[in-house]
Protein backbone atom coordinates (compact mmCIF):
# COMPACT_ATOMS: atom_id res chain seq x y z
CA UNK A 1 0.00 0.00 0.00
CA UNK A 2 1.45 3.09 -1.10
CA UNK A 3 1.69 6.33 1.39
CA UNK A 4 -1.20 8.16 0.33
CA UNK A 5 -3.94 4.91 0.05
CA UNK A 6 -2.16 4.51 4.22
CA UNK A 7 -2.84 8.00 5.55
CA UNK A 8 -6.27 7.66 3.29
CA UNK A 9 -7.54 4.80 5.03
CA UNK A 10 -6.16 5.60 8.64
CA UNK A 11 -8.67 9.30 8.06
CA UNK A 12 -11.01 6.75 6.63
CA UNK A 13 -11.22 4.40 9.59
CA UNK A 14 -11.27 7.33 12.26
CA UNK A 15 -14.06 9.43 9.99
CA UNK A 16 -16.11 5.98 9.67
CA UNK A 17 -16.28 5.03 13.23
CA UNK A 18 -17.48 8.47 14.10
CA UNK A 19 -20.52 8.12 11.28
CA UNK A 20 -21.29 5.03 12.72
CA UNK A 21 -21.08 6.76 16.62
CA UNK A 22 -23.78 9.46 15.15
CA UNK A 23 -25.95 6.83 13.07
CA UNK A 24 -26.23 4.72 15.97
CA UNK A 25 -25.97 6.05 19.01
CA UNK A 26 -28.67 8.12 20.83
CA UNK A 27 -27.65 11.41 20.74
CA UNK A 28 -29.33 14.34 18.81
CA UNK A 29 -28.26 17.93 17.93
CA UNK A 30 -30.57 20.90 18.67
CA UNK A 31 -30.78 23.88 17.13
CA UNK A 32 -29.67 26.41 18.63
CA UNK A 33 -27.32 24.10 20.32
CA UNK A 34 -27.32 22.92 24.34
CA UNK A 35 -24.26 22.72 26.48
CA UNK A 36 -24.88 18.96 26.87
CA UNK A 37 -24.35 18.60 23.10
CA UNK A 38 -22.00 20.97 22.42
CA UNK A 39 -19.66 18.83 25.60
CA UNK A 40 -20.71 15.66 23.59
CA UNK A 41 -19.40 16.73 20.10
CA UNK A 42 -16.25 18.73 21.30
CA UNK A 43 -15.28 15.48 23.59
CA UNK A 44 -15.84 13.71 20.40
CA UNK A 45 -13.92 15.65 17.97
CA UNK A 46 -10.58 15.79 20.50
CA UNK A 47 -11.36 11.34 20.57
CA UNK A 48 -11.27 11.61 16.59
CA UNK A 49 -8.06 13.89 16.50
CA UNK A 50 -6.35 12.05 19.28
CA UNK A 51 -7.08 8.31 17.11
CA UNK A 52 -6.03 10.21 14.19
CA UNK A 53 -2.66 11.46 15.44
CA UNK A 54 -1.97 7.85 17.11
CA UNK A 55 -2.76 5.99 13.81
CA UNK A 56 -0.70 8.29 11.90
CA UNK A 57 2.34 8.13 14.30
CA UNK A 58 2.25 4.65 13.65
CA UNK A 59 1.62 4.72 10.09
CA UNK A 60 5.06 7.36 9.56
CA UNK A 61 6.77 6.23 12.15
CA UNK A 62 9.32 4.50 9.39
CA UNK A 63 9.76 8.16 8.02
CA UNK A 64 10.66 9.52 11.70
CA UNK A 65 13.12 6.95 11.76
CA UNK A 66 14.89 7.77 8.57
CA UNK A 67 14.66 11.14 9.10
CA UNK A 68 16.33 10.96 12.61
CA UNK A 69 19.06 8.69 10.75
CA UNK A 70 19.51 11.41 8.34
CA UNK A 71 20.25 13.84 10.69
CA UNK A 72 23.05 11.82 12.62
CA UNK A 73 24.48 9.63 9.83
CA UNK A 74 28.29 10.39 9.22
CA UNK A 75 30.20 8.99 6.60
CA UNK A 76 33.34 8.64 8.91
CA UNK A 77 30.99 6.12 11.10
CA UNK A 78 30.26 3.23 8.50
CA UNK A 79 27.48 0.66 8.89
CA UNK A 80 24.56 2.67 9.81
CA UNK A 81 21.42 1.11 8.30
CA UNK A 82 17.91 1.24 8.64
CA UNK A 83 15.88 -2.49 8.82
CA UNK A 84 14.62 -2.99 4.89
CA UNK A 85 10.93 -5.12 5.72
CA UNK A 86 8.00 -4.30 4.24
CA UNK A 87 6.71 -3.30 1.27
CA UNK A 88 5.47 0.06 -0.09
CA UNK A 89 6.74 3.21 -0.55
CA UNK A 90 8.14 3.98 2.96
CA UNK A 91 10.27 0.97 2.39
CA UNK A 92 11.22 1.41 -1.07
CA UNK A 93 12.34 4.85 0.34
CA UNK A 94 14.65 3.27 3.14
CA UNK A 95 16.30 0.84 0.91
CA UNK A 96 17.21 3.55 -1.62
CA UNK A 97 18.63 5.46 1.95
CA UNK A 98 20.97 2.36 2.64
CA UNK A 99 21.71 1.96 -0.72
CA UNK A 100 23.31 5.81 -1.28
CA UNK A 101 24.37 5.24 2.29
CA UNK A 102 26.54 2.15 0.81
CA UNK A 103 27.58 4.13 -2.10
CA UNK A 104 28.78 7.53 -0.67
CA UNK A 105 30.63 5.26 2.00
CA UNK A 106 32.01 3.86 -1.04
CA UNK A 107 33.02 6.87 -2.33
CA UNK A 108 34.17 8.55 0.63
CA UNK A 109 36.61 5.59 0.98
CA UNK A 110 38.16 5.71 -2.34
CA UNK A 111 38.40 10.14 -2.14
CA UNK A 112 40.26 9.29 1.70
CA UNK A 113 42.92 7.02 -0.19
CA UNK A 114 43.56 9.10 -3.06
CA UNK A 115 43.95 12.28 -1.07
CA UNK A 116 45.83 10.47 1.97
CA UNK A 117 48.26 8.72 -0.67
CA UNK A 118 48.87 12.35 -2.13
CA UNK A 119 49.07 13.41 1.04
CA UNK A 120 51.96 11.36 1.82
CA UNK A 121 53.51 11.46 -1.12
CA UNK A 122 54.18 15.22 -0.63
CA UNK A 123 55.37 15.07 3.18
CA UNK A 124 57.89 12.65 1.84
CA UNK A 125 58.77 15.17 -0.69
CA UNK A 126 58.91 17.70 1.56
CA UNK A 127 61.03 15.61 3.61
CA UNK A 128 63.59 14.57 1.38
CA UNK A 129 64.11 18.52 0.11
CA UNK A 130 64.45 19.05 4.34
CA UNK A 131 66.91 16.46 4.60
CA UNK A 132 68.81 17.07 1.17
CA UNK A 133 68.29 20.54 0.49
CA UNK A 134 68.05 22.50 3.74
CA UNK A 135 70.25 19.76 5.79
CA UNK A 136 73.19 19.79 3.76
CA UNK A 137 73.15 23.99 3.56
CA UNK A 138 72.87 24.50 7.45
CA UNK A 139 75.74 21.65 7.45
CA UNK A 140 77.75 23.25 5.49
CA UNK A 141 76.76 26.94 6.93
CA UNK A 142 77.87 24.75 10.59
CA UNK A 143 81.45 23.92 9.12
CA UNK A 144 82.08 27.13 7.39
CA UNK A 145 81.39 28.94 11.07
CA UNK A 146 83.68 26.20 12.94
CA UNK A 147 86.25 27.15 10.42
CA UNK A 148 86.05 30.87 11.30
CA UNK A 149 85.59 30.53 14.92
CA UNK A 150 88.91 28.50 14.94
CA UNK A 151 90.78 31.30 13.01
CA UNK A 152 89.09 34.25 14.90
CA UNK A 153 90.47 36.18 17.76
CA UNK A 154 88.43 36.96 20.98
CA UNK A 155 86.03 38.20 21.97
CA UNK A 156 84.46 37.33 17.13
CA UNK A 157 85.53 33.71 18.63
CA UNK A 158 82.70 33.41 21.73
CA UNK A 159 80.26 34.91 19.17
CA UNK A 160 80.68 32.58 16.07
CA UNK A 161 80.75 29.41 18.70
CA UNK A 162 77.43 31.30 19.83
CA UNK A 163 76.03 30.82 16.29
CA UNK A 164 77.07 27.70 15.54
CA UNK A 165 75.25 26.52 18.93
CA UNK A 166 72.29 28.12 17.07
CA UNK A 167 72.38 26.75 13.81
CA UNK A 168 73.02 22.96 15.47
CA UNK A 169 70.21 23.20 17.02
CA UNK A 170 67.87 24.45 14.10
CA UNK A 171 69.56 21.56 11.91
CA UNK A 172 68.58 19.36 14.54
CA UNK A 173 64.98 20.69 14.70
CA UNK A 174 65.02 20.72 10.49
CA UNK A 175 65.99 16.86 10.86
CA UNK A 176 63.32 16.06 13.44
CA UNK A 177 61.16 17.51 11.28
CA UNK A 178 61.71 15.41 8.15
CA UNK A 179 61.75 12.13 10.22
CA UNK A 180 58.10 13.71 11.64
CA UNK A 181 57.14 14.24 7.86
CA UNK A 182 58.67 10.85 6.77
CA UNK A 183 59.46 8.32 9.43
CA UNK A 184 62.27 6.08 7.63
CA UNK A 185 62.59 4.03 10.44
CA UNK A 186 59.00 2.71 9.71
CA UNK A 187 60.13 1.75 6.62
CA UNK A 188 63.64 0.40 7.32
CA UNK A 189 63.28 -1.09 10.61
CA UNK A 190 59.07 -2.05 11.78
CA UNK A 191 56.22 -0.54 13.20
CA UNK A 192 57.37 -1.02 16.69
CA UNK A 193 60.83 0.26 15.87
CA UNK A 194 59.31 3.68 14.79
CA UNK A 195 56.84 3.76 17.83
CA UNK A 196 59.58 3.23 19.97
CA UNK A 197 61.01 6.38 18.37
CA UNK A 198 57.85 8.41 18.21
CA UNK A 199 57.72 7.73 21.74
CA UNK A 200 61.02 8.27 23.06
CA UNK A 201 60.78 11.47 20.51
CA UNK A 202 57.76 12.82 22.45
CA UNK A 203 59.11 12.13 26.01
CA UNK A 204 62.04 14.11 25.47
CA UNK A 205 60.62 16.85 23.94
CA UNK A 206 57.24 17.59 25.28
CA UNK A 207 57.89 16.42 28.95
CA UNK A 208 55.21 13.78 29.03
CA UNK A 209 56.03 10.45 30.84
CA UNK A 210 55.33 7.88 27.82
CA UNK A 211 54.49 4.20 29.23
CA UNK A 212 54.84 2.14 26.21
CA UNK A 213 53.18 -1.83 26.47
CA UNK A 214 53.99 -3.62 22.83
CA UNK A 215 52.66 -7.54 22.67
CA UNK A 216 55.75 -9.67 21.23
CA UNK A 217 54.96 -11.70 18.44
CA UNK A 218 52.62 -9.12 16.14
CA UNK A 219 51.26 -10.10 13.17
CA UNK A 220 52.67 -9.22 9.67
CA UNK A 221 50.68 -6.27 8.10
CA UNK A 222 51.26 -4.42 5.14
CA UNK A 223 52.84 -1.21 4.46
CA UNK A 224 49.42 0.81 4.77
CA UNK A 225 48.21 -0.64 7.59
CA UNK A 226 51.65 0.48 9.62
CA UNK A 227 51.50 3.86 8.23
CA UNK A 228 47.92 4.35 9.48
CA UNK A 229 48.72 2.75 12.77
CA UNK A 230 52.12 5.02 13.21
CA UNK A 231 49.85 8.04 12.15
CA UNK A 232 47.25 7.96 14.58
CA UNK A 233 49.77 7.07 17.33
CA UNK A 234 51.46 10.29 16.37
CA UNK A 235 48.21 12.42 15.97
CA UNK A 236 47.35 10.75 19.49
CA UNK A 237 50.61 12.46 21.27
CA UNK A 238 50.09 15.21 19.64
CA UNK A 239 46.65 16.13 20.62
CA UNK A 240 48.25 14.82 24.11
CA UNK A 241 50.86 17.53 24.40
CA UNK A 242 49.39 20.06 22.75
CA UNK A 243 45.72 20.38 23.98
CA UNK A 244 45.27 17.89 26.95
CA UNK A 245 47.12 18.72 29.62
CA UNK A 246 48.90 15.40 29.84
CA UNK A 247 51.20 14.35 32.24
CA UNK A 248 51.65 10.36 31.32
CA UNK A 249 50.36 9.00 28.34
CA UNK A 250 50.26 5.05 28.07
CA UNK A 251 50.40 3.64 24.21
CA UNK A 252 49.69 0.03 24.07
CA UNK A 253 49.79 -2.03 20.99
CA UNK A 254 48.45 -5.68 21.18
CA UNK A 255 47.19 -8.32 18.98
CA UNK A 256 44.88 -11.20 19.23
CA UNK A 257 43.76 -13.61 16.43
CA UNK A 258 41.46 -11.32 14.80
CA UNK A 259 42.76 -8.03 15.17
CA UNK A 260 45.63 -5.20 16.05
CA UNK A 261 44.99 -3.06 18.46
CA UNK A 262 46.56 0.36 19.02
CA UNK A 263 45.89 2.35 22.26
CA UNK A 264 46.51 5.61 23.11
CA UNK A 265 45.58 7.10 26.71
CA UNK A 266 46.69 10.12 28.66
CA UNK A 267 45.86 11.75 32.17
CA UNK A 268 44.49 15.05 30.86
CA UNK A 269 41.66 16.71 30.93
CA UNK A 270 39.07 15.45 28.65
CA UNK A 271 37.15 17.19 26.27
CA UNK A 272 33.81 15.77 27.23
CA UNK A 273 30.94 16.41 24.83
CA UNK A 274 33.20 19.30 22.95
CA UNK A 275 33.25 18.51 18.96
CA UNK A 276 35.59 16.63 16.80
CA UNK A 277 38.32 18.30 15.79
CA UNK A 278 40.55 17.73 12.60
CA UNK A 279 42.57 15.80 13.93
CA UNK A 280 40.51 13.35 15.09
CA UNK A 281 38.63 13.12 11.95
CA UNK A 282 41.70 13.14 9.76
CA UNK A 283 42.45 9.95 12.30
CA UNK A 284 38.87 8.68 11.22
CA UNK A 285 39.87 9.34 7.21
CA UNK A 286 42.68 7.04 7.60
CA UNK A 287 41.07 4.17 9.62
CA UNK A 288 38.46 4.00 7.20
CA UNK A 289 41.15 4.02 4.65
CA UNK A 290 41.88 -0.01 5.97
CA UNK A 291 39.05 -0.51 7.31
CA UNK A 292 39.48 -0.23 10.57
CA UNK A 293 37.31 1.18 13.78
CA UNK A 294 38.28 4.54 16.06
CA UNK A 295 36.77 4.73 19.19
CA UNK A 296 37.67 8.14 21.15
CA UNK A 297 36.70 8.16 24.62
CA UNK A 298 37.12 11.88 26.26
CA UNK A 299 35.25 12.24 29.63
CA UNK A 300 35.71 16.21 31.53
CA UNK A 301 38.44 15.71 33.66
CA UNK A 302 39.70 12.40 32.97
CA UNK A 303 41.90 11.70 30.02
CA UNK A 304 41.20 10.50 26.81
CA UNK A 305 41.91 7.45 25.43
CA UNK A 306 41.97 6.55 21.49
CA UNK A 307 41.74 3.46 20.77
CA UNK A 308 41.97 1.65 16.36
CA UNK A 309 40.93 -1.29 15.82
CA UNK A 310 42.23 -3.29 12.48
CA UNK A 311 40.92 -6.41 11.73
CA UNK A 312 43.44 -8.63 10.66
CA UNK A 313 40.77 -10.89 8.43
CA UNK A 314 40.45 -7.53 6.30
CA UNK A 315 43.90 -7.33 5.78
CA UNK A 316 44.63 -10.77 4.59
CA UNK A 317 42.03 -10.46 2.39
Amino acid sequence: MSLFWRIFALNAVVLGSATALLLWAPVTVSVPVVLTEAVILVAGLIVMLVANAALLRIGLAPLDRLTRLMDTVDLLRPGQRLPEGGRGETAELIRTFNAMLERLEHERASSSARVLVAQEAERRRIAQELHDEVGQSMTAILLALERSADEADEPLRGELRHVQEITRGSLDEVRRLARRLRPGVLEDLGLISALTSLTTEFSTHAGMRVVRRFDSGLPGLDEQTELVLYRVAQEALTNAARHAGAERVEVRLRHTAEAVELTVGDDGRGTGAAPEGAGIRGMRERALLIGATLDVVSPPRTGTQVRLTVPLLRKQS
